[in-house]
């Protein structure tokens, strides 16, 4: 389920970041987070690893209020323990067995962050939601999950937009890698 659109709570939008509009401040409070906007995103735009949205100031669009980064996935047997637990999700989903693959097209949610001063706003809502909407409602290519790799802090942002854990743990202690299904949406 989809929460309003962006422009129905704020007077913003969201914009394709490039050479031309790259963002010059931004201040999240997490070093990685706020480096990678400022001055890395760009060079994985042009090597084509990434490609970076923000949301901005409808009148004023150097106020960027939020980012996200995003690049091609899948949901692999390698996600999972082992096969055993890699059915179980292939089963939980409704794959009928003609559609049973080894991996399934994903979008992975690199980064987000939102700005000091619009945390609290839902801003980080409902910049998912316009990815969700992306790739879930405007599917411009197979793609049937959208996943993170999240900071644990971050784990109930990701549960309240209805995000699931991909496994019972991770070997990562720092994330936890998890999904939403895109078939949860309805056009």
């Amino acid at each position: 389920m989809l929460s309003k659109s962006i422009k129905e709570f704020f007077p913003l939008k969201i914009v394709r970041l490039d050479s031309t509009n790259a963002v010059k401040q931004f201040d999240c409070g997490d070093k990685d987070l706020n480096d990678f906007i400022l001055n890395r995103a760009s060079a994985f735009q042009k090597h084509r690893l990434a490609v970076s949205y923000a949301c901005v100031d409808v009148d004023d669009a150097s106020k960027v209020y939020a980012y996200c980064s995003l690049a091609n996935d899948k949901v692999a047997i390698t996600d999972f323990k082992d096969k055993t637990e890699f059915n179980r999700f292939r089963k939980e989903q409704g794959f009928p067995n003609s559609k049973r693959l080894k991996s399934y097209p994903a979008v992975k949610l690199c980064r987000l962050g939102v700005d000091n001063t619009a945390k609290g706003r839902q801003i980080g809502t409902a910049v998912v939601d316009y990815i969700k909407s992306m790739f879930g409602i405007e599917n411009k290519t197979g793609c049937r999950f959208l996943t993170v790799d999240a900071y644990l802090d971050a784990v109930p942002f990701y549960v309240k937009n209805e995000f699931n854990f991909m496994n019972a743990e991770d070997s990562d202690p720092h994330t936890r890698l998890m999904y939403y299904d895109l078939m949860e949406l309805k056009s």
